[in-house]
């Protein structure tokens, strides 16, 4: 196979310790270079003391700045067959870029979830209305999804959604999970704790994430405390990446809500506890912290929002809607060890069934060569797509003309 140069164009810097969509934009980098081709991933963020050195990986890293021509020079310099957008506000600034210096690109969007679907989830839950999956960002993004050759969906639910309310034809789909090495597993069925050995419910996730801030008040004022009262001697551990003031605010001993901040190991922390509890109230894709929890052999108790796109006939623990009725489950699953062995197994099964990067790299690299060697036909099948890209460029071309002008004054 030739060589291909794969340009990454980054929301932020990849930060696998912080968030899934950190680890998940890194299985795409390894994917490539796994194929054998030269990659360079760039973005106009700020580097922080959490960001993945890439260069360990002989990728080269490439800080951009936004709203500035010299990206064009840049995209002459490396001409690469593949650009890889993280998120659809990548590709919304830079879109229209690549298009008109790498017109034979294969221009691929990697959504990380649906933001419109997560936005609107929001709103509804906020506001204790309706859900209205119509909105200023259900626009943007569909329109970025269509302008893109291919995009990455890491969850089914979102392309059926994609597929039957928006009429988003198959073709520009496809579905990726996350990619995990489930023969090396950090734990396996043999080194996993036992019941005894572990103790505590553990949450975990990015306080910059909206659900999971959402999701820990939630615990504090609702779930928690109704657990505790059945189960004196447990505790919750909270960790998470970016915790503000108003999160360590939360901590209390006495009331054994533990917040702990970011965690050095997550799946060393998660290994310690008997259950992952995660009532998460809205949000869409998949749950990083549940494929760690599977890992770690750790049983969860969710939300329907939370399993979806993950779990369906077969449960690694609970996913319940009912208040009342996920916390007499949980505290169950916390005190009976023959369902905790179960739930447990099944997340063991499911890692396996759905997430082994073996069952879903190989048709990635078939659809990547497909859609390289079609790439005209298959636009001329998107024509609709080739209306917003030639509208985008011009609209969205003259904006950044007019913020780098203003700017260099």
């Amino acid at each position: 196979m030739t060589e291909n140069k794969v340009l990454f164009i980054g929301l932020v810097w990849p930060e696998p310790t912080s968030s899934a969509a950190g680890k998940r934009i890194l299985q795409l980098v390894e994917f490539f270079l796994k194929r054998g081709d030269a990659v360079i991933f760039s973005s106009a963020a700020t580097k922080s003391e959490a960001s993945f050195e890439l260069n360990k990986w002989n990728v080269k890293e490439v800080p951009v700045q936004l709203n500035h021509s010299s990206f064009h020079e840049f995209l002459k310099k490396i001409n690469p067959n593949i650009v890889v957008y993280d998120r659809f506000v990548s590709e919304e600034q830079f879109g229209w870029r690549v298009t008109q210096e790498c017109p034979n690109a294969v221009q691929i969007l990697d959504t990380e979830d649906l933001h419109f679907l997560r936005a609107a989830r929001e709103k509804a839950y906020k506001k204790q209305e309706e859900i209205d999956l119509y909105n200023e960002i259900t626009t943007r993004e569909i329109a970025s999804i269509l302008r893109s050759d291919l995009s990455l969906m890491i969850s089914e639910f979102e392309m059926d959604l994609l597929q039957n309310e928006f009429k988003i034809t198959p073709s520009l789909l496809h579905y990726l999970p996350f990619l995990e090495n489930t023969s090396l597993r950090w734990l396996s069925e043999v080194e996993a704790k036992s019941f005894d050995e572990r103790k505590d419910f553990i949450f975990i996730g990015n306080f910059l994430h909206e659900p999971n801030w959402q999701t820990v008040l939630h615990l504090k004022k609702n779930i928690w405390p109704k657990i505790k009262s059945k189960l004196p001697d447990a505790n919750l551990q909270i960790y998470g990446a970016y915790p503000s003031q108003k999160v360590w605010d939360l901590h209390n001993e006495k009331q054994g809500f533990l917040v702990q901040g970011k965690a050095k190991d997550a799946l060393e922390v998660i290994s310690k506890a008997r259950i992952l509890l995660a009532p998460i109230p809205f949000g869409a894709g998949q749950k990083g912290k549940f494929i760690d929890a599977m890992q770690a052999g750790t049983p969860i108790a969710t939300t329907s929002i939370g399993a979806e796109g993950m779990f369906s006939d077969v449960i690694p623990g609970i996913i319940e809607d009912n208040e009342n009725i996920f916390i007499s489950k949980t505290i169950e699953l916390y005190q009976k060890e023959s369902l905790w062995h179960n739930a447990q197994e099944i997340g063991f099964q499911i890692l396996n069934k759905k997430f082994d990067k073996n069952l879903f790299q190989e048709e990635f690299n078939q659809k990547i060569i497909e859609v390289q060697s079609n790439l005209s036909q298959h636009r001329k099948q998107n024509f609709i797509g080739q209306i917003l890209k030639s509208n985008a460029t011009n609209a969205l071309k003259y904006m950044s003309l007019w913020i780098e002008a203003k700017n260099s004054k």
